[in-house]
């Protein structure tokens, strides 16, 4: 009879528990063991904002199974005869020994536990600045269940009026979202120029103002300088430009960064994004020891550098690849991650596959074609929903680099669509004829993602010449004049419009009024409409026409993140 393996995993949070079932379920005979330091096993961290926010009430629907059933260590043992050890540190490896050292927190007892293998997966850790006043009562992160409690109390005590986070990524817009919902002052405060660096400026904007729309106050470009007190309790925020926020409440969410000390002290490997160094079966320096989920770094298949892609569908996917070659050999491997991220804002949805622009150039991609599209979702007799989608692509192979979705849209199924096709390394020409479900129900007869990769073929094609809002804004602002062409109905006019001298001239009286257009066949006209449909069937009849300088703006009027005269 084979000898009995036994498998230590260090971590009950998502990649550990996952790793361990894995284990499990291709090795019957192997004994496994989870130490967990907190006192909880499994959570669904990814709903703390909307217990906080009152979506749900029930505390125990972070920690149960689909079926109701609280995974802690009792679940654990019956259900799949793993022992799980909460309120458990694990404070030292000996890898010459293949031991660990543990201390029950609670008693202080310290253990050795012996391993055929080893399986770290000691998540993430918020980043929490070394500035005055983080100390102070009323100062919190949002990342542990501790973290939620306390927050979720100041929700049902209805005490606090004001509260400022600190960071404008996932987590601070969440929180902000949660806080609103339970009727707090919310201001979020941002160092960069944008909330939601994952996605780029124009894109980052339009869900900004949407944000404001819900009565969040939102500071960008600044940063926070410290936290002022009164007897020991948080009463203001003091911003970097020397502004004092009054606030009784303030959230830390500036990031995380990997849970990597125990690794690093054991000698193991460290990446250069902080996270552990590991091999594509997920295996560290050491070959007995395996690494998973939001401690360690990863392999970005565009670009092929090291990121730290913290994730808890990732930390899942990594666990399972571990578990099963800590027990099989290796045998499965994760071949590395795109970054695909997604995010509930409000009534919007906001979420990133791939390469951004601005991150596609920071990696040093050079060729690369960028077009933003916006349309509904579906027909507006199924009330359909505005989707704003930019798609990133390299010029000469035309491959899918990346793309954002935003808007109060189906966002999500659009952004599935796209990390398939990044993995896939599909091209424009396979999405511009991609065989998708289509029903009123759910789509367009076109899809909204067809559509984009429809208008990047015309781009590319040279059958359309493309500018950002961003673009004609910054043309504007430096005295240059171009031609506005508005192609969309009066009514539409009087009900919204630019208010930049544009000229309205509807589609459909376009070829009986050319000669309203600039007599020099040479000057920029620029055309658009709600969603630049009706822009970009303007610019070809003007190009056609023998007029050489016409472009479209691109997703018209729908994605423009300024100010408008209505």
């Amino acid at each position: 009879m084979p000898e009995r393996k036994r498998i230590l995993v260090v971590g009950g949070s998502a990649a550990g528990p996952k790793a361990a079932a894995r284990a499990r379920r291709l090795d019957e005979e192997a004994e496994i063991i989870i130490l967990q330091k907190a006192p909880d096993l499994s959570m669904a961290s990814c709903g703390y904002p909307y217990y906080v926010g009152g979506v749900f009430n029930e505390r125990s629907q972070l920690l149960s199974t689909a079926t109701g059933v609280i995974r802690d260590p009792k679940f654990y043992l019956n259900a799949k005869n793993i022992i799980a050890k909460t309120e458990t540190e694990t404070v030292k490896i000996d890898r010459a020994r293949k031991t660990v050292t543990a201390r029950n927190l609670r008693t202080g007892a310290e253990e050795t536990l012996a391993y055929d293998r080893l399986i770290l997966a000691t998540g993430a850790l918020p980043k929490q600045p070394p500035l005055p006043g983080i100390d102070l009562a009323g100062v919190t992160a949002l990342h542990s269940l501790a973290d939620v409690d306390y927050l979720r109390q100041v929700r049902d005590e209805k005490k606090t009026a004001r509260a400022v986070i600190i960071g404008g990524g996932l987590i601070g817009i969440e929180a902000a979202e949660a806080l609103r919902l339970a009727g707090l002052e919310v201001t979020v405060v941002e160092m960069l120029p944008q909330i939601l660096a994952f996605l780029d400026w124009e894109l980052a904007k339009l869900v900004e103002n949407h944000v404001r729309s819900k009565k969040v106050n939102v500071l960008t470009g600044n940063g926070i300088a410290g936290f002022k007190g009164e007897n020991g309790k948080l009463a203001g925020v003091k911003l970097a430009d020397g502004t004092e926020l009054p606030a009784e409440l303030a959230i830390v969410a500036i990031g995380v960064s990997p849970n990597a000390k125990l690794a690093r002290e054991a000698g193991l490997e460290i990446g250069k994004t902080g996270g552990i160094a590991v091999n594509k079966y997920l295996q560290t320096s050491d070959q007995d020891i395996y690494a998973a989920g939001d401690c360690v770094e990863s392999e970005n298949l565009i670009t092929s550098g090291r990121v730290h892609a913290p994730f808890g569908d990732l930390a899942n996917l990594e666990g399972r690849v571990a578990g099963e070659n800590a027990v099989r050999g290796n045998q499965v491997v994760f071949p590395g991650v795109i970054q695909t991220g997604i995010c509930k804002v409000f009534d919007y949805t906001a979420g990133s596959t791939g390469l951004s622009e601005k991150a596609a150039r920071e990696a040093g991609q050079t060729g690369i074609e960028t077009v933003i599209s916006a349309s509904p979702d579906k027909p507006g007799y199924m009330k359909g929903l505005l989707l704003v989608t930019k798609l990133v692509v390299g010029r000469k192979t035309e491959r899918i680099l990346g793309a954002q979705v935003i808007g109060p849209g189906d966002a999500s199924r659009q952004l599935s669509q796209w990390a398939v096709a990044i993995k896939g390394k599909l091209t424009v020409e396979d999405m511009a004829n991609a065989d998708l479900p289509y029903h009123p129900n759910y789509s367009s007869a076109i899809d909204h993602g067809i559509a984009t990769a429809h208008i990047m073929q015309n781009k590319l094609r040279g059958l359309m010449r493309g500018v950002s809002a961003t673009e004609v804004k910054k043309k504007i602002e430096a005295g240059e004049k171009p031609f506005l062409l508005d192609a969309r109905g009066p009514d539409e006019f009087e009900q919204m419009r630019l208010g930049l001298g544009e000229h309205l001239i509807p589609l459909g009286a376009l070829r009986k009024r050319l000669g309203e257009m600039p007599p020099d066949k040479n000057a920029e006209i620029i055309c658009y409409c709600k969603i630049s449909l009706r822009g970009y069937e303007a610019a070809r009849v003007l190009m056609q026409k023998g007029w050489t300088n016409v472009k479209v703006m691109e997703g018209g009027l729908m994605a423009w993140p300024y100010p408008r005269e209505k």
